[in-house]
């Protein structure tokens, strides 16, 4: 006989407010808390929304894989993504999303993006430079703007064929803005369109404009001249739907590339971020990054074919992933009543599944909060669930970028470490800060020391 199932507890809050208070206060502790106390599936209020966070990696599969489909987007931190990015392939649902997902999946072909690996080093070497020269001054950088930078210039140039360095500041400075807002919108329940005439409105418009104008300049330049460049932008441009020979329009396009934009360079630059800071803080993972370095490049520039031979390298970019996924959060709506882990949740109401808060489980991470790269040598992750580890998400709905962010990461960090050791300035407090990805306070500001 088949047991009843159990009805989730939870942080109880405040009354008609839930527990957004303690969300707006400290909401990474507030996962960690309800992850560990409350079992494999908890549930609280935010605001007059119920909503569940499912911790457990059997609870993460059954949402993401084995019944995605009761498990939509139509969730109000899309709502939010959407006055951003429209209706691109982060944010799309159903038939729309599974056509610009076959249109865009052969831009991340294995093959294709080997080939994108010469351009990675070349951008990396130039960062490099850089480096040296604030090296020789004693000038200090800031290592997330450095990796911000790099990672938007490989986007465009690896998958749109563009060159966007001109357009680096614009694009961070809108982001930045655009960030905070759907985070501080969505944690005050400020839900309401930015239409008011507010200085708070007027820069979530004026952020957006910054960004779409970006994007339309990109689009209209390319339709000048439309022809097959063998990326994703001519993908997108130049495909036909199979009844009507109909092409996506502009404003369609221009939704995709600004996706590929900020969902490509972001994410990756903010685990690079983070890597930085925690070898700086565990000198033997370093030493032993530096050692395979030496072993296996010998000081020459890293190509495709030494990825898989850098083995702590990418062991080294997990676990910084581990400890600090970009994307610490992820919400869905909940279509039907189901069972997860043995606990009932009820349609209609709102689910959570967080990487930051299943990656620090003890039963699957021994010691947590230690940095630990070893923790993925293929014995070790073999024995885990597969979603104790989720910074791709998972699923049909997984990163379509995810081998071409896990190659660019370890690329990037082979190339600058060879000959750079970052350093935090004196007196830097080291915190996360928590807006649409996980990104270090203050950009990480580090002197550059020699190898």
């Amino acid at each position: 006989m088949t047991p009843s199932p159990l009805s989730p507890t939870g942080p109880r809050g405040l009354p008609l407010l839930g527990v957004i208070r303690d969300v707006r206060r400290d909401s990474l502790g507030f996962l960690r808390r309800a992850s560990r106390e409350y079992g494999p599936v908890s549930t609280y209020r935010l605001g007059p929304r119920r909503s569940y966070l499912v911790a457990h990696p059997d609870g993460v599969k059954h949402v993401l894989q084995d019944n995605v489909r009761n498990y939509t987007k139509d969730h109000v931190s899309y709502s939010l993504m959407r006055r951003v990015v429209g209706d691109g392939l982060l944010t799309s649902q159903g038939d729309t999303w599974l056509k610009q997902r076959r249109l865009a999946q052969p831009a991340f072909h294995r093959a294709r993006i080997a080939a994108m690996a010469t351009q990675m080093v070349r951008a990396t070497q130039e960062l490099s430079e850089q480096w040296s020269e604030s090296q020789r001054s004693g000038e200090p950088r800031r290592a997330s703007r450095d990796m911000l930078e790099l990672t938007l210039r490989i986007v465009g140039e690896a998958l749109l064929g563009t060159d966007v360095r001109a357009q680096t500041d614009a694009v961070s400075a809108s982001f930045n803005v655009l960030s905070e807002q759907i985070v501080g919108r969505f944690r005050t329940l400020r839900l309401i369109p930015p239409i008011l005439p507010t200085a708070y409105d007027r820069a979530f418009r004026e952020a957006n404009r910054s960004l779409r104008q970006v994007v339309s300049t990109l689009v209209t330049e390319r339709r000048r001249n439309l022809e097959d460049h063998g990326d994703l932008l001519s993908m997108f441009m130049l495909a036909q739907d199979e009844e009507t020979g109909a092409r996506m329009d502009d404003a369609h396009v221009q939704d995709e590339v600004l996706t590929m934009l900020l969902a490509g360079h972001e994410t990756t630059a903010t685990a690079l971020t983070w890597t930085w800071a925690l070898l700086e803080q565990n000198p033997e993972a370093e030493r032993t990054l530096h050692a395979e370095l030496d072993r296996v490049l010998a000081g020459r520039p890293p190509t495709v074919e030494d990825v898989p031979r850098l083995e702590y390298t990418r062991r080294v970019l997990d676990e910084a992933m581990r400890l600090y996924p970009p994307i610490y959060i992820l919400s869905r709506s909940i279509v039907e009543d189901d069972v997860i882990c043995g606990y009932r949740v009820r349609g209609g109401t709102m689910l959570d599944l967080s990487p930051y808060a299943t990656h620090r489980l003890p039963e699957f991470w021994p010691e947590p909060e230690r940095f630990d790269p070893d923790r993925f040598t293929p014995e070790r992750v073999a024995a885990r669930p597969r979603y104790a580890y989720f910074p791709f998400i998972g699923g049909p709905r997984q990163c379509i970028g995810n081998n071409f962010a896990l190659m660019e990461g370890v690329l990037i960090l082979a190339t600058l470490a060879q000959r750079h050791r970052p350093r935090m300035v004196v007196g830097y407090t080291l915190r996360a800060e928590p807006l649409i990805t996980l990104r270090p306070s203050e950009e990480l500001p580090v002197h550059i020391s020699a190898r």
